[in-house]
């Protein structure tokens, strides 16, 4: 990381000895698209950061030894957002304006993204994140905005079919009070009512807390027979941690963001035992699966099933890649980005690597890219859809017990 920086600030430097020569500086980026990538390396999503940056590095690899995208070499920067907004803006800009980006991929946190979305929208440049709050898909006018992972009213709706299958009839919602964790709950709450329960008790809270005693209190006095929660790892450990001191008898579901292998460390195997967990699930029958899970388990140490968003954000690499391939060598962000759905959706002949799209382009066929992290088909919102795991952490272990498919 510290050879990247100072990788950048010498590219940096050198743009700036050069910026009264136009025609030097046109020839020195005319055969690379510069890929700005903002992954939480520290903060709330920081377990899964590291794995995330690692897959786009071997995507960037790969694209670039079967010949780059259009003759275009992938030169990726790598920055930090901190799962904060505020990092997230400071990192965005300086990949904007020093790094003069093209594309902007893999924030985690919805807050981040929609913080840095007004600077990509400006920009006029592509913007690839694995975030769930819906407001994404409506804020973003200009069709520059791709979302990797389901939105939080599916998770909701998820929350609610699972829910509704273990037999639950007095559910309670907390909530983290940002566009992610209230995001969650609501969507949990429309679908719950539109099918004709109602949840006896909703608690909104605020970060950054040394205990959310009262609030738990509050849920806990309306007798719930599960808590839904829209949270991240910090603010469920504490809640949790006083909720078994409470002794209250309720059940848990929890998005895996949240209830994951560092929940059971920080918690203890006693206290998290029958949690639900639920995420959703890369696309593991596809071909482009396995050899990335080979690959990745090489770099990162850990199986590709650990991360969820490392799937993804390989995917929005190679889908890119195949976008500028099918745009052209001289193609802007906007015109690649008007080609993302006619690379990635059906119909077309499915490919499952880089280098497959490339051959299959360069005779003028249509394809469509099978991601590993799901079939990336897009809707009209750039959104992509995926399917759910169900998980029960069973004796310090997350056991997948159901797969569920939502609208």
């Amino acid at each position: 990381m510290k050879f990247q920086r100072r990788k950048i600030l010498s590219l940096a430097a050198a743009g700036a000895a050069t910026s009264c020569i136009p025609s030097l500086v046109l020839s020195q980026t005319a055969n690379t698209f510069r890929i700005g990538v903002l992954n939480p390396i520290t903060g709330a999503g920081s377990p899964y950061g590291t794995g995330m940056q690692k897959a786009i590095q071997l995507a960037v690899e790969e694209v670039n030894a079967a010949g780059g995208a259009a003759g275009r070499k992938l030169e990726a920067f790598y920055e930090d957002d901190q799962t904060q907004p505020q990092a997230g803006v400071l990192a965005a800009k300086k990949l904007i304006e020093i790094n003069k980006i093209e594309a902007l991929i893999g924030t985690w946190a919805s807050g981040v993204t929609l913080a840095v979305m007004p600077l990509t929208d400006e920009a006029n440049i592509i913007e690839m994140n694995v975030s769930g709050a819906p407001a994404i898909s409506t804020l973003d006018k200009k069709d520059l905005v791709w979302r990797f992972q389901a939105t939080n009213d599916r998770f909701g709706a998820a929350f609610a079919e699972i829910a509704k299958k273990r037999g639950f009839k007095r559910p309670a919602t907390m909530a983290f009070n940002n566009a992610s964790g209230r995001g969650n709950t609501d969507g949990f709450k429309r679908v719950w009512e539109s099918r004709g329960g109602k949840v006896v008790s909703e608690v909104v809270y605020e970060p950054n807390r040394p205990s959310y005693r009262s609030e738990l209190q509050k849920v806990l006095a309306e007798k719930p027979d599960v808590i839904v929660m829209g949270s991240y790892l910090p603010d469920t450990t504490i809640i949790l941690r006083e909720w078994y001191q409470s002794g209250d008898k309720v059940s848990w579901i929890i998005p895996a963001w949240a209830a994951n292998p560092e929940l059971i460390k920080a918690v203890g195997p006693e206290v998290a035992e029958g949690l639900i967990s639920v995420d959703t699930v890369s696309n593991e029958t596809a071909p482009s699966y396995k050899p990335l899970n080979e690959r990745f388990q090489k770099a990162a140490g850990s199986p590709l099933s650990g991360n969820i968003y490392a799937a993804m954000c390989y995917d929005m690499v190679i889908s890119l890649a195949l976008a500028i391939e099918l745009a052209g060598a001289k193609a802007t962000p906007q015109q690649v980005s008007s080609h993302m759905r006619d690379v990635s959706n059906s119909p077309g002949t499915a490919v499952a690597s880089f280098a497959q799209g490339k051959q299959l382009i360069a005779r003028k066929q249509k394809i469509n890219y099978e991601g590993a992290s799901s079939k990336l088909d897009f809707d009209a919102s750039g959104d992509a859809k995926s399917d759910f795991g169900v998980y029960v952490i069973e004796g310090g272990k997350l056991v997948r017990r159901d797969t569920i498919s939502v609208e």
